[in-house]
């Protein structure tokens, strides 16, 4: 019985022997026993690597989807000639403002002019009350008569007395004297003629001109009043006159600008100005570059003029300027959304076929919705204007125009 056991024991592991084998080299078993060959295939993959030394078989690289297009929106860069404008906020000013005051303590006779009324130079506009200076003329004039009939006294006496002293009549003392009373009634009436023509000015202040043509405030004083001449406050301005028509526009630019401003002016600066809260516009010129430039603020103050015959601008108003310092041909420009900023500077993506490519650019100033490209365009390219986020170099990318798709 033991002998039995024994034998069975022996023939099992003579089986394991032979199944160990064949898990190890299983071409060796399929030369006896070809129907065990995917048996003892199926045995060696379980085998560690270790026993067969076999490299483990590699897995099979993970593909990474393809990315779907990115849909952009594209434009042309364009070559045309720009305007270098400059915008910037205005003040409206008189270019002449007068304050009309007395020169005298005088009652008001009569105001000719209104409230806000336009006056040309030259037009009466206040009458104040003379009488006291009608009375003062006719004291210089009598004066003046007086010291003629003086004069003609004196003439007399020198005639006489020398007549008298070439026959020794009368001491040459007298004929002395009868001299210097001539000559004192002849300064006399010098000063007397000059107290009348003193006195014929003064009187024509009590007429109150318009000094230049404009329009006329609020007029303070109405007839009746007295207007005090040594009165420097508000009250007393009888009104004050400012010219409309020209008028100037003045704002501070900054000094970068003075060079081109100064160039400028010469063939003549195209101005614009749009009053705030309005839609209508005025074209005039640039009239004056001011000789000092602020060291506190690095601007300069210039003045633009306008015409203003339809009294569009009104002093202090405030106006949005544009302009127009030269026009530059051959200019390569992009919408102003395309340029995108890294930190090597900025950048474009352009297209060609369906692939995005990133392009440096250097850019100059914006006008408007456009953006001037200095450098690195040529001006036949398609570029991205929105969509530009999710793109890279090599990207691809579908047109949700396609008509700017098929141009590009």
């Amino acid at each position: 019985m033991s002998f039995l056991i024994q034998l069975a024991k022996l023939l099992i592991f003579a089986a394991l022997v032979v199944v160990a084998y064949a898990a190890y080299r299983p071409e060796a078993v399929a030369l006896y026993y070809p129907r065990a060959l995917p048996y003892a295939r199926l045995a060696h993959g379980y085998l560690p690597t270790a026993i067969t030394g076999e490299k483990p078989a590699a897995a099979p690289a993970a593909v990474a989807p393809p990315r779907p297009p990115v849909s952009v929106q594209v434009a042309r860069a364009e070559r045309k000639t720009m305007p270098w404008t400059v915008t910037d906020i205005g003040t409206a000013q008189a270019i002449a403002s007068v304050a009309l005051k007395s020169h005298f303590d005088a009652a008001v006779l009569k105001v000719s002019v209104a409230d806000g009324a336009e006056v040309k130079a030259g037009d009466v506009l206040f009458t104040l009350d003379d009488r006291q200076a009608q009375a003062q003329l006719a004291m210089a004039q009598a004066a003046l008569a007086k010291d003629e009939a003086q004069l003609e006294q004196a003439q007399r006496d020198v005639t006489r007395y020398t007549e008298l002293v070439a026959r020794s009549a009368t001491p040459i003392l007298n004929l002395d004297n009868a001299k210097t009373a001539s000559a004192t009634s002849r300064a006399a009436i010098i000063g007397d003629a000059a107290s009348i023509r003193n006195m014929q000015v003064a009187l024509g202040w009590y007429t109150i001109t318009a000094p230049i043509s404009g329009r006329v405030g609020v007029v303070s004083i109405k007839e009746g009043n007295i207007v005090k001449a040594g009165d420097n406050g508000s009250s007393g301005i009888l009104a004050t006159i400012n010219q409309i028509s020209p008028i100037y526009v003045a704002l501070s630019v900054s000094q970068k600008l003075l060079p081109a401003l100064r160039d400028a002016m010469a063939s003549g600066v195209k101005v614009v100005a749009t009053p705030q809260g309005s839609t209508r516009q005025a074209e005039g010129k640039l009239a004056l570059i001011d000789n000092t430039v602020d060291p506190l603020t690095g601007t300069i103050v210039i003045r633009a003029q306008f015409d203003n015959a339809n009294e569009l601008l009104w002093p202090g108003q405030l106006c949005n300027l544009t302009l127009t310092l030269r026009n530059e041909p051959n200019t390569v420009v992009v919408p102003r959304e395309a340029i995108q900023i890294s930190q090597n500077g900025n950048f474009v993506f352009t297209i060609k076929g369906d692939v995005a490519h990133v392009t440096p650019v250097t850019v100059g100033r914006t006008e408007g919705t456009e953006t001037i490209v200095t450098h690195g365009l040529e001006g036949d390219e398609t570029v991205v204007v929105d969509g530009a986020l999710l793109l890279f170099e090599g990207a691809k990318v579908q047109f949700r125009d396609a008509a700017k798709g098929a141009s590009g």
